[in-house]
């Protein structure tokens, strides 16, 4: 048995991040999602070019398919010599664009949104998690039995742009809680600091699992059931850039897409270096969380039946949806980028 024996660690060391229904695809926006088209890889020889991909958060398995992507050489294929650098409470993606530390990043459409509106003009290239994993988790028993009970409750959360959609239901359903610091574990959740905690589906949720706390002691809240159903990690790069390079861009997307491919179909191989990664990193992770972590969020980046979304292609639905809720929330200021403009490439090749 595992858990026994991972208690104490996820207690302890717990190192961890920041399945919705389908929607209709409109005609208009659905896209081939066949693999790279004969000729799209550089010729031997040529020169690689040089770029980064700043991640959101520390490694894991929500990162499998970049990781893939380098491993496997098809970033090389494609013209680009990557370095992947991580991401993480510590360090500010923002500073790192600005800086030209970091030429691709990976984030949430709300964060992207939210950092156009502080005056970083990113743009998304593509979209790879479409569905929401966002949720809360309360203990049952603890008298948090829906959402309106809540209110006047200490809520863990993480810092900016991960909470635009927590603070977005809090204020929608009005509820007024005590926000209080997540980070990088759930510890003040689990030793009885908070009341509920922010969770990501194939992340925290599990690791309180693996912490001792059953399925059945616990009462979660999924926030797409509430009507912030929002599209998560895409990649974004500077308006500046995809203009001036679109075939970079271009191979970024679909070097990507191939890494995601693979880590879908070599699930122990992706695993190896996913731990490789971690270890690199001192990230506290066993392969039994991230087995989960990666078989839980291909499933939304990669439709199960195939049908529920076209992978890669970021609705401007989700994006116009998005843009309201945080307009309306006051967690942006300015004018929003017309879709057309914020969504530059898209579909997975």
């Amino acid at each position: 048995m595992i858990r026994p024996v991972l208690a104490v660690l996820f207690l302890v060391l717990l190192g961890v991040a920041a399945v919705g229904c389908g929607r209709d695809v409109p005609a208009s926006e659905a896209v081939s999602t066949s693999t790279t088209a004969p000729g799209a890889a550089v010729a031997p020889g040529t020169p690689l070019k040089h770029v980064t991909l700043m991640l959101q958060w520390t490694p894991q398995s929500q990162f499998a398919g970049y990781y893939m992507a380098k491993e496997k050489g098809f970033y090389a294929a494609h013209g680009l010599d990557v370095t992947i650098i991580r991401g993480g409470p510590d360090r500010d993606q923002v500073e790192y664009v600005k800086a030209g530390k970091a030429d691709f990043i990976t984030q949430f459409l709300t964060g992207a949104i939210m950092y156009r509106d502080q005056g970083l003009p990113v743009v998304n290239l593509t979209q790879i998690v479409n569905r929401s994993n966002l949720m809360l988790v309360a203990r049952a028993g603890s008298g948090i039995s829906s959402i309106k009970d809540l209110q006047g409750k200490k809520v863990s959360i993480w810092g900016e742009p991960f909470r635009a959609a927590y603070l977005g239901l809090f204020e929608a359903m009005g509820l007024q809680v005590e926000v209080l610091p997540e980070n990088t574990t759930v510890n003040l959740f689990l030793r009885g600091g908070a009341d509920a905690v922010a969770a990501m589906y194939y992340n925290e949720y599990n690791g309180i699992y693996l912490a001792g706390i059953d399925e059945d002691q616990m009462t979660v809240f999924f926030l797409r059931d509430y009507g912030f159903d929002f599209p998560e990690d895409g990649i974004y790069c500077l308006d500046s850039l995809a203009q001036s390079d679109p075939a970079a861009c271009r191979a970024m997307v679909e070097a990507s897409w191939e890494g995601w491919r693979y880590a879908a179909e070599h699930e122990q191989e992706t695993l190896d270096v996913v731990m490789a990664r971690a270890g690199e990193a001192h990230v506290a992770t066993n392969p039994t969380h991230q087995k989960w972590m990666l078989e839980t969020i291909l499933k939304t980046i990669l439709p199960p039946h195939g049908n529920e979304w076209v992978p890669g292609r970021l609705l401007s639905f989700d994006y116009q949806n998005a843009v309201d809720v945080l307009s309306a929330r006051g967690l942006i200021a300015g004018s929003p980028a017309p879709f057309a403009e914020f969504h530059q490439l898209g579909d997975a090749q």
